[in-house]
């Protein structure tokens, strides 16, 4: 004969945390964020390390004098918030988008030249991952008209596309950049579509006439620098080896007095011996008045001299800590704060995403080289291994989906148990492949770390909750979040 064992309930995938004296969880398979009371962390309690049939579960509620009926419908609430489940169920893996996933932005890398020589650099270091022998150097207004036509094109039911433009260092091309924007101005409109700008810069180059321009046009603009003299001028140097902070110092005093239509931001390589953080943002933000700063670890192979081992991680987490606990002073009173790396994770949590992947790459968005070739993002650029297509024939879809489906959260092992994994999906792609050749990999190299700073951020996210939940919603206004 067989007995049939009526089925039992556990605790689903999540991650509790505290912040300002009250309980929440973080529910992996819905990215969402919940504040639990008392009852409901009875039942947690209840279930930790062991499975309940549904009457167990209720008679052990009650026999804590909770209502039989109480008890009953706070279980089946907490079944239908799939915050309980019945039995060991597999990880819930957010769906992978259509085929025809309209494209929503590109960035056009107008050169693959430079002129000055980061010893970290990515695109032209010991890691470069670029084949650029042979092919053209500038972008040429025939290939840049036809990326907009492209993107137009391939924006089906999009009212809105967005262009960055790259290098090498891109206003080597500015009067590409110009004549683009003209261009897609008029594209854009006749198409129905609005358009937004953002460009990225080493800020040598800049001058007054091109920031009136940026400025007249909404460009965004991120500054790719490392922070004061000393530090600036330890990998971001000529190829004679001379430093770049003097020359970009007075530019970007113009640049952050005239540029009133967007924010002005940085953008801060951290690598072996460039990890004080703090004294970093306090000079681009109050010395030279970024309005934002972001941080980001070099994308480099496994043993290179300007890694940043485990104690250089440990000493940049500790002090993102500090300027986390800075950020939430400054939301409690309803001020911005200006550390990057805060708010866009306050950003996703916000929106409670749940990733298939670990960006647009290759999918909303795409990079363009020089030449018209299409990869997953500019940091393929001119790699012929990444190759998607090109923008007079269009998007190779099947080296399209062949990418997007190795770099799905679901193919990737490692992340299966993580509860992380809606906001981080593994990482980055381009640094999955620097690291470990394979762009479908995890990025096991910086799973503790991950976890660890979104923990911080969620205990933010908690205490505003509580304390300042406006905030929040005046945060998500301003992000276009709601």
């Amino acid at each position: 004969m067989t007995v049939m064992q009526a089925p039992a309930y556990a605790r689903a995938e999540y991650h509790g945390f505290e912040a300002s004296g009250s309980h929440f969880v973080y529910l992996v398979s819905a990215g969402a964020i919940f504040e639990i009371d008392a009852d409901v962390r009875a039942v947690l309690a209840r279930l930790d390390g062991q499975q309940l049939t549904h009457a167990a579960l209720v008679r052990e509620l009650s026999s804590d004098g909770t209502d039989p009926d109480e008890a009953e419908a706070l279980v089946r609430e907490l079944r239908a918030a799939r915050l309980i489940q019945l039995g060991a169920a597999a990880p819930v893996m957010p769906q992978a988008p259509p085929a025809d996933f309209p494209l929503q932005a590109l960035v056009l890398n107008v050169t693959n030249q430079c002129n000055l020589a980061c010893t970290y650099c990515y695109e032209f270091g010991a890691d470069k991952i670029a084949t650029p022998a042979g092919k053209p150097k500038y972008m040429t207004l025939e290939t840049a008209k036809a990326s907009v036509d492209l993107l137009i094109n391939e924006a089906v039911g999009r009212k809105a596309v967005h262009i960055t433009f790259f290098g090498g260092e891109t206003l080597m091309n500015f009067k590409l950049l110009r004549d683009v924007v003209g261009y897609a101005n008029g594209a854009t409109a006749a198409a129905g579509k609005a358009i937004t700008y953002s460009l990225t810069t080493n800020a040598t180059l800049l001058t007054s006439e091109i920031v009136t321009f940026l400025s007249d046009n909404r460009v965004g603009v991120t500054v790719s620098m490392d922070g004061p003299p000393d530090v600036q001028d330890k990998h971001r140097v000529y190829k004679n080896g001379k430093g770049s902070y003097a020359v970009i110092e007075p530019r970007l005093r113009t640049l952050i007095a005239h540029h009133k239509t967007r924010a002005i931001t940085a953008r801060v390589t951290l690598t072996e011996g460039v990890t004080d953080v703090v004294r970093i943002f306090r000079h681009l933000k109050d010395d030279l008045g970024f309005h934002e700063v972001g941080f980001a670890p070099v994308t480099t192979g496994e043993e290179r001299a300007y890694s940043l081992d485990d104690n250089g991680m440990d000493s940049v987490l500790a002090q993102f800590n500090i300027l986390a606990e800075e950020w939430l002073e400054y939301a409690l009173r309803g001020e911005s704060h200006g550390f990057t790396n805060v708010s866009e994770t306050i950003s996703e949590l916000i929106s409670g995403v749940n990733k298939s992947h670990p960006c647009g790459a290759g999918l909303g968005l795409m990079g363009v080289s020089p030449s018209g070739d299409l990869s997953p993002c500019h940091r393929f650029t001119d790699a012929d291994t990444h190759t998607m297509g090109h923008v007079s024939s269009g998007i190779d879809r099947a080296k399209q989906g062949a990418f997007l489906a190795k770099g799905h959260v679901e193919a990737k092992y490692d992340c299966q148990s993580c509860w992380a994994r809606p906001l981080c999906a593994g990482g980055c792609h381009h640094e999955a492949f620097v690291r470990y050749g394979d762009t479908g990999h995890a990025n096991l190299h910086y799973c503790d770390w991950i976890r660890q700073w979104t923990d911080t951020c969620l205990r933010i996210y908690g205490v505003l909750a509580v304390q300042n939940p406006g905030f929040l919603e005046r945060f998500a206004e301003r992000k276009g979040l709601s």
